[in-house]
């Protein structure tokens, strides 16, 4: 692989982590809102 390659593959590694990162957080929320309205009930 030559360094061209990757940086371009650390790139890519990068913002798909972001996205997984992003997902996950999103994930985190959602099951903590849905705890704190079913917990007020």
């Amino acid at each position: 692989m030559n360094p061209d390659e990757d940086t371009e593959f650390r790139k890519r590694q990068k913002s798909r982590n972001w996205v997984v990162g992003g997902i996950l957080l999103f994930f985190v929320v959602l099951f903590y809102a849905i705890t704190i309205v079913r917990i007020g009930d």
